[in-house]
């Protein structure tokens, strides 16, 4: 068995876009998931180890030092960070001549052929789910016989067939364990989120089929597979033994809610374990759904209402309704659930009209807290194809080169990509800044010492990051952390 490195890789200054996050670029307030893809294989890997660099602040040099130690490096990349993950390879190649090394993620899933070409320093790249490729890889079974990878073989680069998704996901070790084994907790955090927090899955794959979505288009796949309820159960009770100063547990399925019954099942079983959770939901949950969450501890839902615009939400195939979502959060304030909602600008079919619809439904709708992104098109998903096919893409580069922060790359007819990008800024101050917001941030602040220190710190980590986000818009400069 070859020992083995499971890198979460550095690339800009707090970038969190990596091995656990479907948001592929820096943050406005500073945030960390954990590296949950990575910790799969490193659960069948006995003689591994997981290097979560961005937390942990390492240089290019720190992990290259390391990587002496091991016979194989398997690196989770993206789409923005993939230049500096081909630098990063040769600095470990460069530390151990020997060294095997390979990459993982949704870039790689959708353009190995391309990924392997553009770094011939990477021996080879696994598609999709990872978890038994990399096994195998390991184990030294012949590259020829792994389903799942491309690998670079005399000069040729060779594609295996797809390995088939994983049904049972019952067999998959337990990333929490593995988070005890090799990271720090209160190195994660989440603004949203009670620190420090746990996060893991309970299932892969999305039954939705929203255009711009990255993973169940390259990854994961469009079909909701999903851990029994004794497993889940089990995996909860671990965390509540490895992790007692953990404050909640969120579980980050692409939708927790897609199967209602089984979200009732599960509340059900978590009711008697008396912890403090949260999950993800769409706006066409129901009643009942929800107040079996309540009554099982749930604390907060992340609800991606994306925009206020019927007609673009038709055109992402949302698959939901303004009035959906009127109505789940009107449903969760009677419940006592507290709403992150989630929405984005540039979106197909935006306009300057629609973009002051969508500021208008967030504060109407009046959910906690929200979070504003600009869409991107991702290789691989349909909204990436729709914005080509059409001339929108104006740039390829999916964020700044320096700093990480998200760039808008699509124009369109009618809203150029400057105003998608300055839409940004003006939507959070239009929710933020709202007396009513306003006042019920202060009678929090006043109600819980915890809370408060936590709303003053994000808050100039919200204003200085408006200030960079805008000077590197300009100028391009900024720190990375692919430099030694």
């Amino acid at each position: 068995m070859k020992r083995t490195l499971l890198l979460n890789p550095p690339s800009f200054q707090d970038f969190d876009g990596g091995a656990g996050s479907r948001y592929q670029a820096t943050r406005e307030v500073t945030s960390f998931w954990y590296p949950t893809w990575l910790c799969y294989p490193a659960g069948l890997i006995p003689e591994s180890r997981v290097v979560d660099a961005p937390p942990e602040n390492l240089t290019v040099s720190r992990v290259a030092a390391m990587a002496r130690d091991f016979d194989l490096a398997v690196l989770f990349t993206t789409s923005p960070s993939f230049q500096h993950d081909l630098a990063t390879i040769s600095r470990l190649k460069e530390e151990n001549p020997k060294l095997v090394a390979g990459l993982v993620g949704p870039q790689v899933s959708v353009l190995p052929g391309e990924s392997l070409a553009a770094g011939p320093q990477v021996d080879f790249v696994a598609r999709r789910e990872f978890d038994y490729s990399i096994l195998e890889v390991a184990q030294g079974k012949p590259w020829g016989k792994i389903e799942g990878i491309s690998y670079r073989k005399n000069g040729q680069i060779n594609h295996n067939p797809d390995r088939p998704w994983i049904e049972d996901l019952d067999a998959l070790p337990m990333v929490t364990e593995i988070y005890h084994r090799d990271l720090v907790m209160e190195h994660y955090n989440i603004p949203y989120l009670r620190y420090p927090y746990v996060s893991f899955y309970t299932g892969r794959g999305c039954p939705g089929h929203c255009v711009y979505c990255l993973w169940p288009q390259t990854f994961t796949g469009r079909r909701f597979r999903v851990r029994s309820v004794g497993s889940v159960v089990a995996e909860v009770r671990r965390s509540l033994e490895l992790f007692p100063q953990a404050a909640e547990i969120f579980f980050d399925d692409d939708t927790f809610t897609a199967a209602g019954e089984r979200a009732r099942e599960l509340s059900k079983e978590f009711r008697q374990l008396k912890f403090t959770w949260s999950a993800t939901a769409r706006a066409n949950t129901s009643y009942e759904t929800l107040k079996a969450m309540k009554e099982g501890g749930l604390r907060l839902l992340v609800v991606g209402f994306e925009t206020g615009d019927p007609q673009v939400l038709q055109n992402i195939r949302k698959g939901a309704t303004l009035d959906l979502g009127r109505r789940l959060v009107k449903w969760c304030r009677e419940l006592g659930i507290q709403v992150h909602g989630t929405f984005m600008v540039g979106l197909p079919g935006e306009t300057k009209k629609s973009i002051e619809a969508s500021i208008r439904f967030a504060c109407e709708l009046d959910p906690d807290t929200i979070q504003v992104s600009l869409a991107t098109p991702y290789p691989g998903t349909e909204f990436y194809d729709y914005c080509r096919e059409r001339g929108y893409m104006q740039a390829d580069s999916l964020v700044n080169g320096q700093t990480g922060y998200q760039q808008c790359v699509v124009d369109y007819p009618g809203l150029a990509a400057a105003e998608i990008f300055e839409a940004v800024p003006k939507f959070y101050r239009r929710f933020y800044f709202r007396p009513r917001y306003m006042a019920r941030a202060a009678k929090v602040m006043l109600k819980d010492p915890e809370e408060r220190r936590r709303l003053l710190k994000e808050g100039r980590e919200f204003l200085s990051f408006m200030f960079k986000r805008r000077q590197t818009s300009k100028a391009g400069k900024g720190t990375c952390r692919s430099c030694p």
